[in-house]
């Protein structure tokens, strides 16, 4: 009777994970899913970068399910079943959205489809597993364990949850056309101002203003936590902002210096992602 109780009360639990699971999926990609250069993206994007897309992904989400799950993991195998099950619930919930906001039917071509959800499905997918930490009880029913909190704490997953955090900032405004227009009309020094205020944004954000989740560390100096967080941590933004333009063909024809300067644009929603990704998880 016990050992049925237990796999009763296991398999309620992850129902409720996975029902707060679509309701992230939905809330944190909606403003995504309701914009159209969302949905042409997902009509003219190249096979490839789309293949690549998913290809990087992936892994992206095995290790956000090492961090937040919709259950406790003890294993790569567990993880990997984790984040598939979100890419399936990041899948189903876009596919859902779409067809009910007339973007998908049944009489377009089976790539075009699928292209259209996939390009959706990354967001949302993020939003299944971030609804772990943002919906989830605060009771002892997925409560963190001492490891848990032990993961969170190193260096190279800090680093992590800030890559995932810029990826999913970055997405929504790394699909329009603001980003490069915006690059075009700034000046050279008003590029260079807006990459120092994401550094000193994203710095005060996270070690100087105090919001719940911020991580102390007492034993590194001011310019050691600026240097081996802040601007790696900003490094970072700036990666992910430039292969998200990349994939989404926002840099194709582009001059090196229109690139980088649209790159520092994006940047800077990227950057607040990475700090703030940090603070929620």
């Amino acid at each position: 009777m016990s050992a049925k109780s237990s796999d009763q009360s296991s398999g309620e639990n992850f129902l409720i994970g996975l029902s707060r699971a679509f309701a992230g999926a939905i809330i944190f990609s909606f403003s995504i899913l309701m914009t159209m250069e969302m949905w042409t993206i997902g009509f003219t994007i190249p096979p490839l970068r789309l293949l690549l897309f998913i290809l990087f992904f992936i892994p992206v989400l095995i290790g956000l399910s090492y961090f937040v799950g919709f259950k406790e993991t003890e294993n790569l195998a567990d993880d990997v079943i984790d984040a598939f099950v979100g890419f399936a619930v990041g899948f189903i919930a876009s596919a859902i959205m779409l067809y009910l906001f007339s973007i998908i039917d049944l009489g377009m071509s089976y790539y075009e489809i699928i292209s259209k959800i996939s390009v959706q499905t990354v967001t949302a997918a993020i939003g299944a597993m971030y609804a772990q930490s943002q919906l989830g009880s605060t009771d002892n029913d997925f409560e963190e364990s001492s490891e848990e909190k032990k993961r969170r704490s190193s260096y190279w997953g800090e680093l992590f949850l800030m890559l995932v955090g810029a990826i999913f900032l970055a997405m929504n405004p790394a699909s329009t056309e603001e980003m490069y227009l915006i690059a075009f009309m700034m000046s050279d020094l008003q590029v260079i101002i807006l990459a120092l205020l994401s550094l000193v944004v994203m710095h005060a954000f996270v070690y100087s203003v105090g919001f719940k989740g911020e991580e102390e560390h007492e034993d590194l100096s001011f310019v050691e936590i600026l240097l081996r967080f802040t601007v790696v941590g900003y490094a970072i933004a700036l990666l992910i902002s430039f292969y998200l333009l990349w994939t989404f063909g926002s840099l194709d024809g582009m001059s090196l210096e229109e690139m980088l300067r649209t790159t520092v644009v994006l940047g800077f929603p990227a950057a607040l992602g990475a700090a703030a990704s940090r603070v929620i998880l």
